[in-house]
């Protein structure tokens, strides 16, 4: 990765790729609903809850805010992010990670993110816009935060996202229950009796959310400009030394206590769906808030009945189909599509569509998703004409192609999401089921083809006799050969000619002349 020095003029454009900016891209789109009227904290959820849109807040709270929610929880909002059409998104999304990294490092005076410092008594998390999201959560939770950490063994920066509860003026809890590079490099931390320093950005542009999702080799910092395809300012903190965007909205600095998993954190709703329990978590201890003087506060939707509609689900459905193309890359020949549900929470059921060379290697995509990704939990393999974003496609798909007592995939004792609500009570460990919809290999003849409205052809001959002395005829091949517009008369002369001449029927259905015996 490149790191520019310093320049007095660093020549980067600090608006392009900020969140305010991609927002009023959707302004009049059916993308993007207004909420100008003052509304309290306590009403967002209910506002944001299983909306299709992105929902702009003008005035928000006691303080009059500005937040906006929901922004990535569609992929046509992805899609826009990055500039192409959805069928495209993960494509583009592959192609970008191969951009070389470009980080600028920039001071605070050319880093609109730290136009406003705000530390000690100043510095104040329960002055920020965060609104209870779901009726049993421990506390109002920032939901949008990106981590930005730097692991002291290699040097690199680690980049996530983490919810943040908030626990008072200048504390919240963290998750860090879930196995994760941060996770390891906190528990270094603590091992040495070590706070970490780390910063949040609330408020930011989908291309970087969709970045903190990456796992990938490296300084994931980089992954920011990789995937925005331009160089990204970085700023220092005010009170430390983890560089972040310098073009975000909020960053709230700060670190780790080095006590460990000490908070009771949670329950809050999952992106699964359902509730996740009270869990000791790390305390995060805030040193600094820094933001634009026009800042917009950003929170994302997650859990409900409606998951579609999440960020969580959109991001994780993108962030799957990335990893899963690369492996299928080199377990089958020709795989032609992918989609990871986002009902499902992006990660738990993915279509894979792809055209089999060789018996079995429906079967190897199965395994080869299974492997790469311990989320996946169905994995469902169907032909190339069938639809993967088509529900009623692959329901049919599994009505008339799959046999279970050959058709099934079932992999046990596979590493699993500890928050799957269908494991065993302390099990972190499940099986993974693979379903082959693929027509049976090899497999010909009338019962395979798929049938579709006849479309005649323009080929005439002077009379069905001739014909059919041409070769065997579909029914439908007659009516254009007869340059009927009706078929009914073709059904008359085919009557007529059966006095004069044997007609045959052939496996497929077709009309034939057969010499009388």
């Amino acid at each position: 990765m490149q790191t520019a020095p310093r320049p007095s003029h660093h020549g980067v454009d600090t608006e392009r790729f900020r969140l305010r900016s991609y927002i009023e891209s959707l302004a009049g789109t059916e993308e993007l609903a207004v909420h100008d009227a003052p509304i309290d904290l306590v009403d967002v959820a209910a506002v944001v809850d299983g909306n299709p849109k992105a929902v702009l807040f003008r005035n928000v709270g006691p303080e009059g805010a500005e937040m906006v929610a929901s922004v990535t929880a569609s992929r046509e909002r992805l899609a826009r992010a990055f500039g192409v059409p959805q069928s495209e998104l993960r494509a583009e999304v592959s192609r970008r990670l191969r951009n070389e990294p470009v980080l600028v490092d920039v001071g605070r005076e050319d880093a609109p993110v730290q136009q406003v410092v705000l530390t000690g008594d100043d510095a104040d998390l329960t002055k920020l816009p965060v609104h209870l999201q779901h009726g049993y959560d421990g506390a109002p939770f920032i939901s949008a935060s990106i981590d930005y950490a730097v692991d002291k063994l290699t040097g690199l920066t680690n980049v996530g996202i983490r919810r943040l509860m908030l626990r008072g003026r200048r504390e919240t809890g963290i998750d860090l229950h879930t196995p994760s590079d941060l996770k390891a490099i906190f528990e270094a931390s603590v091992a040495r009796g070590e706070r970490l320093p780390i910063s949040f950005v609330v408020g930011a542009h989908p291309i970087d959310y969709v970045a903190s999702m990456m796992r990938l080799p490296g300084d994931e910092l980089g992954l920011v400009s990789s995937l925005r395809g331009a160089p990204v300012a970085v700023v220092k903190g005010v009170t430390n030394d983890v560089r972040v965007p310098a073009d975000a909205e909020y960053v709230l600095e700060g670190y780790l206590d080095e006590r460990g998993f000490i908070e009771p954190e949670g329950p809050y709703g999952e992106f699964l769906g359902y509730y996740g329990g009270v869990k000791k978590n790390p305390i995060f201890v805030l040193t600094a808030i820094t933001h634009r003087r026009d800042a917009l506060f950003q929170s994302a939707s997650i859990s409900g009945k409606q998951l579609a509609y999440t960020d969580t689900a959109q991001l994780g459905a993108l962030r799957s189909e990335v990893i899963i193309w690369n492996a299928l890359q080199t377990a089958v020949r020709e795989p032609r599509q992918i989609y990871a549900t986002a009902s499902s929470g992006g990660n738990y059921n993915v279509r894979i569509q792809m055209r089999q060379r060789v018996p079995g290697e429906a079967q190897n995509a199965i395994s080869a998703v299974f492997g790469c990704l311990a989320n996946v939990k169905n994995v469902f393999v169907v032909d190339p004409d069938i639809d993967i974003f088509s529900d009623a496609e692959m329901d049919w798909a599994l009505a008339t192609r799959f046999q279970a007592d050959r058709d099934l995939v079932i992999h046990q004792n596979m590493r699993a999401l500890p928050l799957d609500p269908s494991l065993d009570p302390g099990k972190r460990i499940g099986a993974k089921a693979g379903f082959d919809l693929t027509v049976a290999f090899g497999r010909s003849g009338m019962e395979s083809l798929i049938p579709e409205v006849p479309t005649y052809g323009t080929r005439r001959f002077p009379t069905l006799r001739a014909a059919l002395e041409d070769g065997p005829k579909r029914f439908e091949e007659l009516i254009a050969a007869a340059g009927s517009r009706d078929g009914r008369e073709v059904v008359l002369e085919l009557e007529q000619l059966r006095k004069e001449v044997s007609i045959g029927r052939d496996a497929l259905g077709r009309y034939t002349l057969e010499k009388r015996a």
